[in-house]
């Protein structure tokens, strides 16, 4: 017999990529200078040179790209996260991962502003690294779940706390590293997103094939081990690929978050648990929030370019507070 979840779960997935779909077209309509559908559509694929072929190839579409792909790299990592923590408020920002990053990122721009290059794999190596750190503060004969959430939050705020010392102890160069802490896609070029698009693919294709120990984990480390999976292996690369996808986006377009708390815990509650369904679509929805949100950061505010990481604070936050107050008391592994 046909299964109905999963006509449903097709279903919703062709509804996301049409709204993604819409995203990218509003992406490029929208800004300092209007443009029509068409005239979005025939700049961005029309040869002919035009004023709005130069505002839409040269200025929107690499800042709509980098915006698909950070939002993509966020959500699933935070939905890796969420499943192998099995806790909803676990996301890249939230136990110290991004923190990694940012204070790698912030030591480059401050100490070594000619090295801008290396900004991305330090950030890796930051996050990398704070992953590390966790895990040796969670390990006493393995790494439970609940330990490594505890010792996240702890090495989240440590880290937060070098970012600001380095601000401080530097504060005549601290204006060239806010936009980056607030998270932003301000003036994102083909450079950037040339940048960022071979990390995001190694990561989003390392994500696909952790799929199946993924769902393993998710349902408990002594159900895991009866299936087979060598759970402190399959946790560590799990948890190295969601490292991997935050410190590539971190380091691109700075301190985005709530797209990986809160993306996957929608998506969750449409197609459940299983991975396979669960990685497409929070990808989709990562890309479309990022995507609709720095086209409103940068439209709603005019002339100010509102920081899209600001705006996503704005409206995470409450999310991140109803969970508390008891929107995660139905969310459960299954």
């Amino acid at each position: 017999m046909k299964d109905p979840r999963k006509s449903k779960r097709v279903l919703l997935l062709g509804v996301m990529l049409a709204l993604l779909a819409i995203a990218i077209l509003l992406g490029l309509m929208i800004g300092a200078v209007p443009l029509s559908a068409k005239e979005a559509w025939t700049a961005l694929f029309s040869g002919t040179e035009s004023e709005a072929r130069q505002i839409v190839w040269n200025l929107r579409f690499p800042r709509v790209l980098i915006g698909l792909l950070v939002g993509m790299s966020l959500a699933i990592a935070g939905s890796f996260m969420q499943g192998v923590f099995r806790n909803p408020l676990a996301d890249p920002g939230i136990i110290g991962v991004s923190s990694g990053a940012g204070l790698a990122a912030v030591a480059i721009m401050i100490l070594f502003p000619q090295h801008m290059a290396y900004l991305p794999p330090a950030a890796f190596l930051g996050a990398l690294i704070a992953t590390g750190v966790i895990y040796l503060l969670a390990w006493k004969g393995g790494a439970p779940t609940g330990r490594l959430i505890l010792a996240g939050v702890a090495v989240n705020s440590l880290l937060g706390a070098g970012m600001t010392a380095l601000m401080i102890l530097n504060s005549e160069k601290v204006q060239s590293v806010l936009p980056w802490l607030s998270g932003t896609l301000n003036g994102k070029s083909w450079k950037h997103f040339d940048t960022l698009l071979p990390y995001a693919i190694v990561g989003i294709v390392a994500s696909l094939f952790l799929i199946k120990q993924a769902n393993q984990l998710i349902l408990g480390d002594e159900v895991a081990k009866l299936l087979g999976n060598r759970v402190e292996r399959s946790r560590m690369l799990v948890i190295v690929a969601s490292t991997f996808l935050a410190g590539a986006a971190v380091s691109t377009v700075g301190m985005v978050g709530f797209v990986g708390l809160v993306v996957p815990h929608i998506a969750r509650l449409f197609v459940g648990n299983n991975y396979r369904f669960l990685v497409p679509v929070s990808a989709l929805g990562g890309a479309t929030l990022v995507i609709l949100s720095d086209t409103a950061a940068r439209s709603w505010f005019d002339p100010i370019e509102f920081p899209v990481g600001i705006l996503l604070a704005i409206c995470g936050g409450p999310f991140f507070l109803y969970l508390l107050r008891g929107g995660m008391k139905g969310w459960k592994p299954s």
